[in-house]
């Protein structure tokens, strides 16, 4: 979203699609393998509780929730601010709203829903996004002398960044150092794709790109504060009464899992 208000193309991320099957892919097999070995080691009365309080999956509540939520997200990309300042936030809003309004009380209590963990995270963010800024915009005035010039570095870099930092506004800030070292390739006179940026921001070369927003969204996983749904995920478990790992035993999980299929899309996409 962040790219395309920057002037990526809106279709230009679905590109990316074999970078992420690839990914999901080799989580789900981790996924399975940990899973059955943790679920072969429950109590014998706890699966015999499975099989007996076995429930058929349903949605309720889609034929009005499922057109509301594709406006939302046509509203994020075709909305903008043509009539209002805040048109695209207000029509999400009003969305939000008749999601509410319509949507039987029933199925909301069955599934436990309230505003604590939302809540949770946005005080959280909001503090984040504050304590950050110094750090967003020192990367932006001095990013140049990291010396972060292949499409490998801005992926290590922009996703390690991204872990701790959020990776929305990781992402603009190496979109940004993108820009100046593609410039600086051209200047060169090298032969690269680009793709157009709205000023300041001019081009940017497409293996950055790619490379930026692979860093950014896979390594947003990294960290309960990495992405606003990590942590929302950690509130709604412990709103029901799920335990769940520290911030640093998150890390062990992430580190073990996720870096190692890291290291492969580096191997496979970006050298």
């Amino acid at each position: 979203f962040l790219g395309y208000l920057k002037g990526v193309p809106f279709g230009w991320t679905f590109g990316l699609w074999l970078q992420w099957l690839i990914v999901c892919l080799a989580l789900l097999v981790v996924y399975f393998i940990w899973d059955s070995i943790l679920y072969g080691k429950e109590p014998g009365e706890r699966m015999i509780r499975d099989r007996m309080e076995e429930k058929p999956l349903r949605v309720h509540g889609l034929p009005l929730n499922a057109p509301l939520l594709v406006g939302i997200i046509c509203s994020v990309a075709f909305l903008r601010h043509d009539f209002f300042l805040f048109d695209r936030e207000v029509a999400m809003l009003v969305l939000a709203a008749l999601s509410m309004k319509f949507t039987a009380r029933p199925i909301r209590e069955g599934n436990h829903f309230n505003f604590y963990p939302i809540n949770e995270v946005a005080v959280l963010f909001f503090g984040i996004f504050l304590t950050m800024i110094p750090a967003i915009e020192l990367l932006r005035i001095r990013g140049g002398d990291l010396g972060v010039t292949s499409p490998m570095q801005f992926f290590w870099y922009t996703g390690i960044l991204s872990s701790f930092l959020d990776n929305a506004p990781t992402y603009v800030t190496f979109l940004s150092l993108g820009d100046a070292v593609t410039q600086d390739m051209l200047a060169a006179g090298k032969d690269i794709t680009t793709v157009g940026l709205i000023s300041p921001l001019r081009s940017i070369s497409e293996e950055i790109l790619v490379a930026i927003s692979l860093g950014a969204v896979f390594m947003g996983a990294n960290s309960y504060i990495g992405n606003a749904p990590n942590f929302m995920v950690k509130a709604i478990a412990e709103s029901r009464k799920v335990d769940m790992p520290s911030f640093g035993g998150y890390m062990v999980y992430s580190t073990i899992v996720l870096v190692p299929i890291f290291l492969v899309v580096t191997f496979i996409f970006l050298t």
